[in-house]
């Protein structure tokens, strides 16, 4: 009787207030449980705002290997959030042109680098320069699944959903 009722107690815990990174679930019998735990498998990481790089689609995803599990990916539990967040900032530095999630910013990249930069810069003006303005406390990117471009470029991201549909800035 004294382990039923400690079990219930304790689930009903998990249930109000998991660990973080920890989900468990009873499986059938009440001491038959099941659990998931992070970082066994990578995080879900997006950005909400617009950002014209070639390993970065319209929704916000990321193209960076350790964001992906293996054999394909390099994650690996025993990476951390920083080191997370400064690879995407080391991709953000440095794009991957070879490894695209937008093949015509890739070539764009590659090929014409001076026009990248300008519209790189142009999208930084008009997409993150009024997060400046806006509430401090927003960030670029969250936890969870979810820039724009010119209509060549919508044409070829047919299969992408996209939530807000935002065009290039003319070149």
């Amino acid at each position: 009787m004294q382990r039923v009722s400690r079990l219930t107690r304790e689930l009903s815990l998990l249930a109000t207030e998991p660990p973080p990174g920890i989900t468990c679930w009873q499986n059938g019998q009440l001491d038959d449980l099941r659990a998931r735990m992070y970082p066994f498998e990578p995080p879900k990481i997006r950005f909400l705002t617009p950002i014209y790089h070639p390993n970065i689609d319209s929704a916000g995803r990321i193209c960076l290997d350790v964001l992906k599990l293996p054999p394909k990916g390099a994650w690996r539990p025993s990476l951390n959030i920083s080191t997370l967040l400064t690879s995407i900032q080391l991709l953000m530095a440095e794009p991957n042109p070879d490894d695209p999630l937008m093949a015509d910013i890739s070539s764009e990249y590659k090929y014409n680098k001076q026009l990248f930069l300008l519209n790189a810069k142009e999208w930084t003006e008009k997409y993150a320069g009024q997060l400046r303005t806006s509430k401090p406390s927003e960030e670029k990117i969250i936890q969870s699944e979810t820039s724009a471009s010119s209509e060549s470029t919508m044409q070829k991201r047919k299969g992408v959903n996209i939530s807000r549909k935002k065009s290039r800035p003319d070149s």
